[in-house]
């Protein structure tokens, strides 16, 4: 306790002294003697009181008594030979009533010796002008913010970095397909260079209004999400002038000390997939510290009856919750079932286990519950451990989770058996309930609401063709055929989403009722915001079979997106794309440059960039290295092991 903190020196609780100069009469400085004086004995009076209620109020958070009016006194019990306290007390009785005045005459002495030196230290600091408190006060500032920088750059413990393969290059052979790769890189310049004039600093960029942007999931602070999200891309595309930009907001201005509510899967994936990227990629030790800084702050979501973390979380306070429109008060199965590559990683980069043990404990847990017909429902209750309302997606709400049991499994290098297995069981009944074949003869995903099939796709379950493809090799019964020919019936489907449409992009969701196949009915499923999941299907179809229809189709697109979705300030997404002439959103979404022109530009690229044995693409397309582990709970770092 430092009697400095007592002096409310800011003037907030007492009005400041002026300790200038007398301007007044004999008098008048007599007067402000007697009021120092004054305030000198109820500044004693108060840190009197400090003291005492230190000593003499009963501690009841470990249940210990201290009553100097008492027979019976409890004190702590003090090992000498550790000189740690030991949880044990004494119980004095009676007849050692000495023991009893030894120990209140040594309190009495110590609150007397801490009284002087704190009248003093007051004493001192009334002796001071008001410029030498502010430079004192100023000075501790300083010292602790530099504290505060120092631990936070403290260097991580070394660890033995993967083989990275294949970061830089893919320059394709035939010069038209070179051509289409050097327009997706003209386009992220674009994107960026707007962000770079119109939004630094801020989450998104509004393209029309040309200034910054933010949605909930960030919270209320300038984070960069753009920044964060595209620095891998811009590192691949070799525009390191853009990325060193990133580098150096990111080393100066991206604090997660802030009172703001995110979402801990949207920063999860973003941010600390975002992170981890980019110190794979560049090697850059910065990346990796801010990574762990901001896992740690998400840890506390984890801190329900459960386990199973809450969908916010304040990055100050750690109080999390969930969103109040999710089936009374449940988290997500994509949100919290999507968390496993990234904690993996810092787990591997740190030696600390803890990031492993939260998404391990969400695995088991789900092991042990009973699943209707074999599907997972996309609401689970953190505080009872009970499933919400009986609703099942490949698509919103639950599809990240399925793509990240096979992800596991492929970044420990096909060694995580356990989480093979859970995605072989769940596709299975996915493929038993959700798939279907239309009238038309469309192979869609349909969604399981209470009891019945909604023939109802969205364009967050295109990514599912791409997912069908990455997990054929390796699957149940020589199926592996059937599997890269069901992820090809799917990216058919959603090719013909986009081409039924007046601007050859796709809707967030089509019906397959009756007549209408992979077209949007209502007005508010018929818009498009600059989304990924078609272009990452077409490309994880184009690595595994080479075939030329794919090119084409994310060449469509690309073609759409810069003529509809281009702005003089950036890119947006559009209203009505069944409207020849749409409205802008005037939102440039952070995932277009993190994933939608990334997965373009490695369309057009050769396949020794980022090769998907060695790479495994988180789902916000963040590249991951593969972990050559025998055992996936053991870390990288030597000092686990």
């Amino acid at each position: 306790m430092t009697t400095p903190a007592l002096l409310p020196l800011s003037g907030r609780r007492i009005p400041p002294l002026n300790l200038g100069p007398p301007s007044f009469p004999h008098h008048r400085a007599t007067l402000r003697l007697s009021e120092k004086f004054i305030l000198l004995l109820i500044l004693s009076a108060f840190i009197t009181l400090c003291f005492g209620a230190f000593f003499f109020l009963p501690d009841s958070s470990k249940h210990k008594r201290f009553d100097l009016g008492l027979e019976d006194v409890l004190i702590p019990h003090v090992d000498a030979g550790k000189g740690a306290k030991n949880p044990g007390v004494f119980l004095i009785h009676g007849p050692d009533e000495h023991r009893h005045r030894e120990e209140e005459e040594r309190l009495r002495n110590k609150i007397r010796a801490d009284h002087e030196k704190a009248l003093e230290e007051a004493k001192e600091k009334l002796r001071k002008s008001k410029e030498e408190i502010r430079a004192e006060i100023q000075t501790e500032k300083n010292k602790v913010v530099q504290e505060m920088k120092t631990k936070e750059s403290k260097p991580l413990p070394p660890v033995p970095i993967p083989n990275l393969v294949g970061i830089s290059g893919g320059e394709p052979e035939d010069s038209d397909i070179r051509k289409k790769r050097e327009k997706i890189k003209e386009m992220m310049k674009h994107a960026w260079d707007n962000y770079r004039t119109y939004g630094w600093g801020h989450n998104e960029l509004r393209p029309i209004a040309r200034k910054g942007h933010s949605t909930n999931i960030f919270g209320s602070s300038q984070m960069g999400a753009t920044i964060v999200d595209a620095l891998d891309t811009l590192y691949i595309m070799g525009l390191h002038d853009e990325f060193l930009d990133g580098q150096r907001w990111i080393e100066d201005n991206l604090d997660f000390s802030v009172n703001s509510e995110v979402s801990v899967f949207e920063v999860n994936i973003r941010f600390i997939g975002g992170l981890l990227a980019a110190y794979y990629l560049s090697g850059e030790e910065i990346f990796k510290i801010k990574a762990v800084q901001l896992a740690e702050k998400l840890l506390p979501a984890f801190n329900t009856p459960t386990g199973i973390p809450w969908a916010m979380v304040n990055l100050k306070s750690g109080v999390g919750r969930n969103w109040g429109w999710a089936s009374a008060g449940s988290s997500i199965l994509a949100e919290f079932g999507t968390l496993h590559m990234e904690f993996v990683h810092l787990s591997y980069l740190t030696g600390d286990l803890v990031y492993y043990k939260k998404v391990m404990h969400i695995r088991k847990l789900l092991q042990q519950m009973d699943r209707p017909n074999g599907l997972y429902p996309n609401y689970l209750n953190p505080r009872t451990g009970r499933w919400g309302q009986y609703h099942t997606s490949v698509g919103g709400l639950g599809d990240s989770f399925y793509e990240y049991l096979l992800k596991a499994w492929l970044m420990s290098d096909k060694t995580d058996h356990e989480a093979r297995k859970m995605y072989d069981d769940a596709i299975e009944a996915i493929e038993k309930h959700l798939i279907k074949k239309s009238r038309g003869g469309l192979i869609f995903i349909g969604e399981w609401k209470n009891g019945h099939l909604e023939k109802k796709m969205g364009h967050l379950a295109c990514f599912a063709g791409g997912m069908f493809a990455l997990g054929a090799d390796g699957s149940r019964k020589d199926k592996a055929g059937h599997y890269l020919e069901l992820g090809a019936e799917i990216a058919r489907t959603c090719h013909e989403s986009y081409d039924r449409t007046a601007l050859k992009l796709g809707p967030e969701s089509f019906k397959f009722d009756g007549a209408v196949e992979a077209v949007a009915v209502r007005q508010a499923e018929k818009y498009y915001i600059l989304r990924p999941e078609v272009i990452e299907t077409y490309w994880y179809l184009w690595r595994f079979t080479h075939d030329p229809r794919y090119r084409q189709w994310g060449w469509e697109a690309a073609l759409a997106i810069e003529k509809y979705c281009r702005v003089s300030g950036g890119f947006s997404g559009v209203k009505d794309v069944y409207s020849s002439t749409p409205t802008h959103d005037d939102v440039q979404q952070s995932f277009f440059l993190a994933e939608t022109l990334k997965y373009l530009y490695l369309l057009f690229s050769g396949d020794d960039l980022l090769p998907l044995d060695h790479w495994v693409f988180n789902t916000e397309a963040h590249p991951l290295p593969v972990l050559h582990l025998a055992n996936i709970t053991l870390s990288g770092n030597p000092a686990v092991r």
